[in-house]
């Protein structure tokens, strides 16, 4: 009989961790339980959408999306809550909607003590794919992969829940030796392949850098002939 998999902690390194992650929505909600390894693989625990109806009053669409939430903490008892941050779209109600799911699912991991981690989709993309850009297929082929699940993960929403408890794992040093704990709680400095092939490139300077450049290394070298006149620091010039 294998041994059960060892539970960690947000902090924990190079053990496994148990992840909720979390794709927001006041119509769909989804959540998906995983066990990330020190191996980089994974195992889906569990997965639901919870899902409203529009005609619904509001009130009881957001304490369906908040009991869902604690249901979920209470019988897995994760180690650390990941959910994608709210995007900014045109349609004002889809993100007011999401931020009200967002908010009730927060409060129910912070109430238990959860830490709660915030990933970017560009950021979840990346992480997953390589591509801050990818297609959503794309993401659900490589989530499938790495849980080495017998078939895609679907609806779309769960594809989502999974690929932030992946994201959240690799950023957060599962499987790596080092420890980057103190960043768990919010991630804001994923790259996408595009952005990390650009930092590769060397900086040219901007023309007004090469001309203050220029000014200085001129007075430098003013300063350093007998007799030179002198530069003031205090002032530049016009």
């Amino acid at each position: 009989m294998s041994a059960a998999p060892v539970r960690g902690t947000a902090a924990g390194s190079l053990v496994a961790q148990r992840i909720l992650g979390v794709d927001p929505g006041l119509t769909r909600c989804g959540f998906a339980v995983v066990e990330m390894r020190p191996d980089r693989t994974g195992a889906s625990v569990a997965v639901e959408v919870a899902g409203t109806r529009s005609e619904q009053d509001l009130a009881e669409r957001i304490l369906a999306i908040q009991r869902a939430a604690e249901r979920l903490l209470d019988v897995h008892a994760p180690d650390v809550l990941a959910i994608e941050r709210v995007f900014a779209q045109n349609n004002a109600p889809t993100v007011v909607g999401t931020a009200q799911a967002s908010g009730v699912v927060i409060a129910a991991a912070a109430a238990r003590g959860i830490p709660v981690a915030w990933h970017t989709p560009s950021e979840v993309k990346a992480a997953v794919t390589d591509d801050g850009a990818a297609a959503k297929d794309a993401v659900a082929r490589m989530v499938q992969r790495i849980l080495r699940l017998d078939e895609l993960p679907k609806p779309v929403d769960a594809t989502d829940a999974y690929a932030v408890a992946i994201c959240h794992a690799w950023r957060s040093g599962v499987g790596t030796r080092h420890d980057m704990s103190a960043g768990t709680r919010t991630h804001q400095g994923a790259r996408t392949a595009a952005q990390q092939a650009a930092a590769r490139q060397p900086r040219e300077a901007t023309p007004a850098q090469r001309a203050w450049a220029e000014a200085e290394r001129r007075a430098a070298d003013g300063r350093s002939s007998p007799g030179a006149p002198g530069v003031s620091r205090g002032r530049r010039a016009r």
